[in-house]
This record gives C-alpha cells, sequence and structure tokens, in this order.
C-alpha cells in the first residue's frame, strides 16, 4: 500500500513521544499538513515523573496557548509556598543523610523566578494528544528504511506501507532509525547512543508509602549524593504520588544491544544498595522498584540535525542523562524552532522538486540554532552526573564544592532563555541564505 503527498507540503513526523506530540501540536496550530506515526498500537500510557522549568512552559505556552491551564491541574510543587522555587535539594544518601554537615539547610538550588511543576508522564502526554487530530495520526507503524529523492522522502514501514512526504522530522526516541539515516553515512560513529557508565531502578509510588519511609523528607525534591550510588526524588501526581531514581554508577559495559533497560533480580538490586554508606531508608524505599535496571544512555556528540529533507528532534537528536531534567523542556524546543520554519517553507509556491532548496535552507537553520544549545545542555547534565555520585574532577565528594556549582546561577541560561527570538533567528537565517532569485518566493 502507497499513501502519498498531495501536490502540498506534508510533513511525516515518526515518533509519538513528547518532542513528536509538540511538533505535531505546533504545525496543527500553525495549518501545515502533517502525519504523525507511531509504533505502538495507541499512544503511549506508560511513563514515571516528568517536569517543565520555565523555558519549557514558555515554549509550550508559544507552541499551544491552551496547554498551560490543562497542565496545571494536573502538576504539583514542592510542599509548602515557601519551597516553590526549589529545583532540588541536595543531602547525602548515607546514614545521617549529611543533617550534621555545615552545609545542611543551605544546600537547596533554584530560582526566585523558578516554579516547580512535575507530573506524571501519562496525564501529560493525555493532555498533548487532545490537541492533535486523531485522524492524523497512523499506529503500528513501525518505520524501517527511508529514502530520499529530489522532490519527496519516502517512508518505508514493517507492515509493507509506503508514503511519501516533502519533509521527514524523525522524533523516534534514542535508538532512532531516523538519526542513522541522517549520520550513518557522514558520522557513522555517532549513530548509537553512548552508555554513560550508570543505569537506575526507578519507581513511581503511593505518597503515603513514601511518607511512611522518608516522612517529610518527601515534601521537596531531593538528590542524594553518594560514591557510586545516588537517589533523585520528587512528588507528582497532584502530590498523591511519589518519583524515585536509585542510580549506580557502573564500570562494566552495557551489554544488551538495542534496548536500554536489563532485567535483573530484586536481590541483585538491592545488593547494589547494601551496605555501608546508604541510609537504611532507602534500602525500604528500593524494595518497592522492579528489578529492572534502566541504562543511562546519551548522544554525546552529534555533528548535524539534518539531511536532506530529513530532521531530528527530541531525544533522537540530543538524547541526554537526566539530572537536570531538561530534556523535554529541549524536545518542545526542537518543536517550536523546527515548526516555525517549516510553516515558513509552506509559504512559498514551488513544485516540490522546487522546494528543494527551501527545505535545505531551513532545516540547516533549524539546526543550526538548535544544536549548540541542546549540545550545551547535555554536557552540563553530564557534569551534574558526575557530581550526584562524587566523581567530578575538582568537586570530588567536596559537597562545598559541589553545591556552589549548581546554586550560582548555573541554570540561568537554560531556564530563562528567549525562545521567540530562537524562532526570530532561525527565520532570519532562512532569509539571509535564500539566494536573490529565490527570495520573491519567500
Amino acid at each position: 500500500m502507497i499513501s502519498k503527498i498531495t501536490e502540498d507540503f506534508h510533513v511525516a513526523i515518526v515518533g509519538a513521544g513528547i518532542g513528536g506530540l509538540a511538533l505535531a501540536m505546533s504545525l496543527h496550530k500553525k495549518g501545515v499538513a502533517f502525519t504523525l506515526y507511531e509504533g505502538a498500537k495507541e499512544f503511549s500510557v506508560v511513563g514515571a515523573g516528568i517536569g517543565f522549568a520555565p523555558n519549557g512552559m514558555r515554549t509550550m505556552d508559544l507552541i499551544e496557548p491552551e496547554f498551560r491551564p490543562l497542565y496545571e491541574k494536573i502538576c504539583i510543587g514542592n510542599k509548602g509556598e515557601d519551597k516553590q522555587d526549589i529545583f532540588f535539594e541536595g543531602m547525602l544518601l548515607e546514614e545521617g543523610l549529611g543533617q550534621d554537615q555545615p552545609w545542611f539547610g543551605k544546600s537547596a538550588w533554584g530560582h526566585p523566578d523558578f516554579d516547580r511543576k512535575s507530573a506524571h508522564r501519562k496525564a501529560l502526554l493525555e493532555i498533548m494528544t487532545s490537541f492533535i487530530p486523531i485522524e492524523n495520526v497512523k499506529f503500528n507503524k513501525y518505520l524501517e528504511s527511508i529514502e530520499q529523492h529530489p522532490d519527496k522522502v519516502v517512508l518505508k514501514f514493517t507492515d509493507g506501507e509506503v508514503a511519501e512526504a516533502s519533509v521527514l522530522a524523525g522524533a523516534d526516541g534514542i535508538k532512532s532509525i531516523v538519526r542513522e539515516h541522517v549520520l550513518k553515512s557522514s558520522y557513522p560513529k555517532e549513530t548509537a547512543p553512548v552508555y554513560a557508565g550508570a543505569y537506575c531502578y526507578r519507581a513511581v509510588i503511593p505518597m503515603s508509602e513514601a511518607y511512611s519511609i522518608l516522612g517529610d523528607l518527601t515534601d521537596v525534591a531531593k538528590f542524594y549524593f553518594g560514591h557510586k550510588r545516588s537517589a533523585v526524588t520528587y512528588r507528582i501526581t497532584g502530590g498523591e504520588e511519589f518519583n524515585f531514581l536509585f542510580c549506580v554508577a557502573d564500570d562494566k559495559p552495557w551489554t544488551v544491544e538495542r534496548a536500554v533497560t536489563m532485567k535483573t533480580t530484586h536481590e541483585d538490586m538491592m545488593d547494589d544498595f547494601r551496605g555501608s554508606g546508604v541510609d537504611a531508608r532507602f534500602i525500604k524505599l528500593l524494595a518497592k522498584a522492579q528489578p529492572v535496571k534502566w541504562g543511562f544512555f546519551h548522544h554525546w556528540r552529534t555533528s548535524t540535525y539534518n539531511r536532506g529533507r530529513v530532521a531530528l528532534l527530541g531525544d533522537a537528536a540530543h538524547a541526554s542523562l537526566p539530572f537536570q531534567a531538561a530534556g523535554a523542556a529541549q524536545g518542545l524546543e526542537d518543536a517550536l524552532v523546527l515548526s516555525n520554519v517549516l510553516a515558513k517553507i509552506t509559504g512559498v509556491h514551488e513544485t516540490p522538486s522546487n522546494l528543494t532548496p527551501y527545505i535545505h535552507i531551513g532545516l540547516d537553520a533549524y539546526d543550526s540554532v538548535r544544536r549548540p544549545r541542546a549540545q550545551r545542555q547535555l554536557e552540563q547534565a553530564a557534569e551534574v552526573g558526575q557530581m550526584i555520585f562524587f566523581q567530578h574532577e575538582e568537586a570530588g565528594s567536596d559537597m562545598t564544592k559541589i553545591l556552589p556549582r549548581l546554586q550560582q546561577g548555573r541554570f540561568d541560561w537554560l531556564w530563562f532563555h528567549d525562545m521567540n527570538e530562537d524562532v526570530v533567528k532561525a527565520l532570519g537565517q532562512m532569509e539571509q541564505n535564500t539566494p536573490k532569485r529565490m527570495e520573491a518566493s519567500l
């Protein structure tokens, strides 16, 4: 079966995660034709805790102004009106949690204009999908191969369907087929995600169960620092649920090919945190997690987000470690800039083959604007990962050196960036790089 585009500009989006959904929302809002292809049989209902810093919220406002009121109904911050501007509070994983240390009570980082907003990923996705016409979505579509032609890009799926589009946006996650197409020929070593030498066990449990173990330590989002072991905790689901990650630094290679999870035994999971250096309360909490290792992978280097008529966004472009809680917002930023670039191209009245130069110019502008910022976030998240395991080259296990690195404006460039300026910059680059003979169409 072959599904063809019309003569008009049409975008194929592969992957219905946060980046893909945000792009679909924005294209729909702008009246740009698209089809969203998702491998699952329905929109995902799987997930754990997720959140947006100020840059994510403002980006979503620019994509869909009606989103924020719905999101704020399902998100939650820290407990206590005076704690809402705290991103995380630092403590220790060891016995006593560092409460006898001179830095205790001064170990939080955030910003007066930061407003913590965390939710369950399932609830977030339900809101996002409500803005996307279901007739624009095709499920059970696993991408098999991509071919680029002078006037189109052709997608072949495992069920035999062949689809055509003007542009392909790859939002198909960390193990991306689209990323392989973009990078393999010129940058083969950058195609696969890199194991970052750490994994975690994670769970979402009722707040009542978490409170019975940790008490009011559940009130404020926490980083628990430790030697090669650490934990991250925060509230979600209106304060009714508690999200936690128990992280382990690993000096062995990841042995499961093309998978980011690995089953283990309950006993082996518990052994990862038994012994000295771990407060007994964490052992009780860990026992509530499933014995599944979630590997920490990232795309440490990416030389381009585009090739021809194909572009990458979200985790397919810049999968990151989770220690800055910034991956979801970066996907939104991708979607905002890319959708504006694509909308600009739709105003060009050319045949599909004559659109090719405009598409190349537009996707180059998207790459030029988005890649440096996303790369900086990725590298900074990896550095925080070193800190949480006491592996930072300069700070080591000295909390008086770690905390200032997190507290002294580290996140300002990330949280308070003007994304509208990035849109203007990308569109300006398109106009600047358009040959004189083509300017009239733009």
